[in-house]
């Protein structure tokens, strides 16, 4: 019997489908931009994590989005909760996202795709958009991530209780669409209720 299912090396955008609320989060341990190790079981143990996913420092809807989050930094983390970006880029270019929008917050190297997997955010673009995004935005993706698939994830948000379940998400494969910060203040004032 063959197997219809396709692997998350293959598959289209719209095939990934990302955990749901009330999934129990996949914890991780990660590279931040200057090889130092960040474990989401030590993080969740200070108060809910806000993990959010981006594609990379040559996507200008990442860069714009990131740098959002930063202007408004002090307000999430009032809530108590710690915000944690991954991307499939090796950790000499989370400083280039760094240097670009200014981020104060952890950035995390997802090496080998395995914290997008394992959140079910990752897909394989096509061969025009990977020439889109390679030869006119300076992606380079096998250049920058840990392998030659050249995947990436959706931009999706997640935010991660105490107790390790997501209490909330924000999922679209259309990659213009992200989180704003005005959902993330209120989910976060939701989870606390």
């Amino acid at each position: 019997m063959a197997n219809t299912l396709k692997s998350q090396s293959e598959r289209s955008v719209d095939e990934a489908k990302g955990l749901n609320v009330g999934a129990v989060a996949p914890m991780f341990t990660a590279l931040d931009a200057d090889s130092n190790i960040f474990s989401l079981e030590k993080a969740l143990k200070n108060g809910p994590v806000v993990l959010i996913f981006y594609r990379g420092f040559w996507c200008p809807v990442c860069n714009k989005h990131l740098g959002q989050i930063q202007d408004s930094l002090r307000l999430i983390e009032e809530m108590g909760a710690k915000v944690i970006a991954v991307s499939p880029e090796k950790p000499e270019y989370l400083g280039v996202m760094e240097e670009k929008t200014g981020a104060q917050f952890t950035l995390l190297y997802d090496e080998g795709y395995k914290i997008a997997d394992a959140y079910d955010v990752t897909f394989k673009p096509s061969a025009t958009t990977l020439f889109t995004y390679n030869t006119f935005l300076g992606a380079k993706l096998k250049e920058t991530h840990s392998d030659e698939s050249q995947r990436l994830p959706i931009p999706a948000t997640y935010i991660i209780g105490q107790d390790g379940k997501i209490a909330w998400r924000q999922f679209d494969p259309d990659y213009k669409n992200r989180s704003t910060v005005k959902e993330i203040l209120d989910a976060l004032t939701d989870l606390k209720r």
